[in-house]
C-alpha cells in the first residue's frame, strides 16, 4: 500500500468531449485555470494538452502550450508540470487504399513531438511507449521502437522527466527496455492506462500482473476510464502506486452529474485519506520523482 499518494490531475486530453460537457477547458486561459484549481484541490501534478480555441481538438501548436503553461506558472501555487508528448501519433487509414492521406491523421516523426517540450522545459512529459489499435475504425497510434528511442535520448537531454504511458503489456516490455539501455534516468516513472480500447482492460489481475513486472525502484500511477476512475484511485493505492484523475480520462462525478477537475481532485482526496494514506504536495512529488527543484 502507498502512504503518500501523488494525486495527477489530467485536466482536458484530445478525445472529442468538449461537446459532452461544459466543463472541458479548451482555451488557454480555462485550461491553466483548471489546472490551479485541480491544484489547490489537491493536485501535485497537473497533465497538460492543449486545445484548438475554435474548433477545440487537440492541437500540438507550441504557442498554445507557451500561454497555457505561462499561466499556470505565474500562479501563486506550487504544482509539477506535466505537458503531453504524445501528440502527433494518431494515423488513419482508409479501408480501401491504406496508402491514401485521411482527414484525422497527424502522423510526425519521434522528434517533431517535442518542440513544446524543448522550449518550455516542462518537470515532466509523457512518452507513450508502443503503438496500437485506438479504439474502433481505422485509428492507429503509431509510436515505433526507433521513434522512442530518438524522443528518450532528446528528453533525456533536455533534462524533463519522462512519464512513460503504458497501454499494454508490450508497451511495458519495450519501457522496462529503454530502462536498461540507459535511456531513462532513475527512478523509471511509468503510468499505466487501462480501459482504453483496445489496450489492457481495466481488470485488477491485469493491473497486478502490469506492476509485478516493473523494474526495480520503479515509480509509478495507474488510471482507468469513465465510471471506473474512482475505483482504481483505490486499486492504484492499495497495490502501492500513485493515482490519476481528470476530465481527460472521465466526464462525471456520479450518475448524471458532470464534474469538474477540481471535484474530481477533491474526491481523489477524500479516497487517499479513507484509506489512511497522505496526499503527497507538489514537494514530495519531486522528490518522489526524482525532478529539479521549482525555480
Amino acid at each position: 500500500m502507498n502512504d503518500n499518494v501523488i494525486i495527477t490531475c489530467a485536466v482536458t486530453g484530445a478525445a472529442d468531449t468538449v461537446s459532452r460537457s461544459e466543463h472541458v477547458p479548451v482555451t488557454p486561459e480555462e485550461i491553466a485555470d483548471s489546472a490551479i484549481a485541480a491544484a489547490r484541490a489537491g493536485a501535485a501534478v497537473v497533465h497538460v494538452h492543449v486545445r484548438d480555441p475554435e474548433t477545440g481538438q487537440g492541437s500540438r501548436d507550441v504557442a498554445l502550450y507557451r500561454e497555457t503553461v505561462r499561466l499556470i506558472r505565474a500562479a501563486d501555487v506550487d504544482v509539477v508540470l506535466n505537458l503531453t508528448a504524445g501528440m502527433g501519433g494518431d494515423l488513419v487509414i482508409d479501408d480501401e487504399d491504406p496508402l491514401k492521406p485521411v482527414d484525422g491523421t497527424d502522423l510526425v516523426n519521434g522528434l517533431q513531438r517535442l518542440p513544446h517540450v524543448e522550449e518550455l522545459l516542462p518537470d515532466i512529459c509523457t512518452l507513450d511507449c508502443g503503438s496500437m489499435n485506438f479504439g474502433e475504425g481505422q485509428q492507429l497510434y503509431v509510436s515505433t521502437p526507433d521513434m522512442l528511442r530518438t524522443g528518450a535520448a532528446r528528453i533525456q537531454e533536455l533534462g524533463v522527466k519522462p512519464e512513460m504511458e503504458i497501454f499494454d503489456t508490450g508497451h511495458l516490455w519495450f519501457a522496462t527496455q529503454l530502462v536498461e539501455e540507459g535511456l531513462i534516468d532513475p527512478p523509471p516513472m511509468f503510468q499505466l492506462c487501462m480501459d482504453v480500447p483496445y489496450g489492457a482492460p481495466a481488470d485488477p489481475l491485469t493491473l497486478q500482473a502490469m506492476v509485478n513486472r516493473l523494474p526495480a525502484g520503479a515509480v509509478w500511477a495507474a488510471f482507468a476510464l469513465g465510471r471506473k476512475q474512482m475505483p482504481w484511485v483505490a486499486q492504484a493505492i492499495l497495490l502501492g502506486g500513485h493515482v490519476r484523475v481528470g476530465l481527460e480520462d472521465n466526464l462525471y462525478l456520479s450518475r448524471g452529474v458532470k464534474a469538474t477537475n477540481e471535484q474530481l481532485v477533491e474526491r481523489a482526496v477524500d479516497l487517499v485519506g479513507n484509506l489512511g494514506s497522505r496526499v503527497a504536495t507538489a514537494e514530495d512529488a519531486r522528490e518522489i520523482l526524482g525532478l529539479r527543484a521549482r525555480a
